[in-house]
């Protein structure tokens, strides 16, 4: 496995909408761990780019997030939310984006994947067709599959993952797996422990893992590493706007909401969240594509009140740190804590 060929199980998540840049990827990489590029919202020329500048800032491999797409939601419900949030966009000086459903590019990004193929390549928001694994991994691509249930798990291994990211309800950002129901959300722990009791493939840990202590505590439970997201989005390689790392260093609790983006996704909590988060339908892509204009405009402004300021549980332990720092810093840590365990209960 891939992860066999780095010397620290930490996984950096993709990070899509932003964060995500070449550097940030090829720093945690270089530094040990597995670095990950996200592809969502980008074409596939700009996810060859990326993959372009990555590769001549590293050797070492990294990895490819790549989404799902999912079936059309509601017209009409959309259209109705659009009509609650109008003041709100036209607050900040921007107006509703084109209310539309996409594929994210998805047919010319697997054509780009199978024609240059990465390490690895994960999938979040669903699990693709048993085909399109069986040709990635005929190219040597590694195929992971972000899964929020043990469900997802079982069919994730049925049809060919090589590896499962176990995604726990603590995760910032969206859930990644089949099922966008907030009440189906299970904590990490709960999680790891049902997957790894029933199923036989390898899994990586994701969920509001913000130290080392907590890297430990997902290797003893059997994941092959962690991931972590939120960690890195003050790292000096991270492309997070100025508002959001302001709000990392803050203390108001973070909630799931739909309201941004039409998918359940984990953020902090503020004005437009708190007022519209009980009415925003199922309906991702669309609902993410009407806020679009209005989270853009507002990050312009330093609007912390209207951006989408996603989070994990763990974020007020975020550190603004150079990510090849912080990999390192988070692997003495986690050393620290097994050896403290070792020393307490194995004498």
């Amino acid at each position: 496995m891939i992860l066999d060929r780095c010397d620290i199980p930490l996984v950096l998540a993709p990070l899509a909408g932003g964060p995500s840049t070449p550097e940030l990827a090829a720093a945690v990489s270089n530094a040990g761990g597995l670095g990950f590029l996200a592809s969502g919202y980008l074409s596939a020329a700009e996810l060859a780019d990326r993959c372009r500048r990555t590769n001549e800032l590293t050797e070492r491999p990294f990895g490819v997030n790549v989404f799902v797409p999912g079936p059309a939601g509601d017209v009409a419900r959309v259209r109705a939310f659009a009509a609650e949030i109008e003041g709100h966009v036209s607050g900040v000086g921007a107006q509703l984006g084109e209310l539309r459903h996409d594929d994210d590019d998805w047919d010319a990004k697997i054509d780009y994947l199978l024609g240059a193929p990465s390490a690895v390549v994960s999938f979040t928001f669903g699990i693709p067709d048993e085909e399109v694994i069986a040709e990635l991994r005929a190219r040597g691509t590694e195929v992971w599959v972000t899964v929020t249930s043990l469900d997802d798990a079982r069919r994730a291994a049925a049809v060919g993952a090589d590896l499962l990211v176990v995604q726990g309800y603590e995760a910032g950002g969206h859930r990644g797996g089949t099922s966008d129901a907030p009440d189906e959300a299970v904590g990490l722990i709960a999680l790891l422990q049902l997957i790894t009791a029933h199923v036989a493939t390898p899994v990586v840990a994701s969920g509001g893992i913000a130290t080392g202590q907590a890297i430990a505590a997902v290797l003893c439970l059997g994941a092959r590493a962690a991931a972590l997201g939120t960690a890195f989005l003050d790292s000096s390689e991270a492309a997070t706007a100025p508002v959001h790392r302001f709000a990392l260093h803050a203390d108001a609790p973070t909630r799931l909401t739909r309201a941004f983006s039409g998918r359940t996704a984990r953020g902090i909590e503020n004005d437009f969240l708190r007022a519209h988060s009980e009415s925003a339908p199922a309906a991702y892509p669309e609902v993410h594509h009407l806020t679009s204009p209005m989270r853009k405009a507002a990050r312009q402004a330093g609007l912390a009140g209207y951006v989408n300021l996603w989070a994990g549980q763990a974020y007020p332990l975020t550190a603004a740190a150079p990510a090849a720092d912080l990999v390192r810093d988070l692997w003495d840590q986690t050393q620290a804590a097994l050896n403290q365990a070792a020393s307490h209960f194995l004498q």
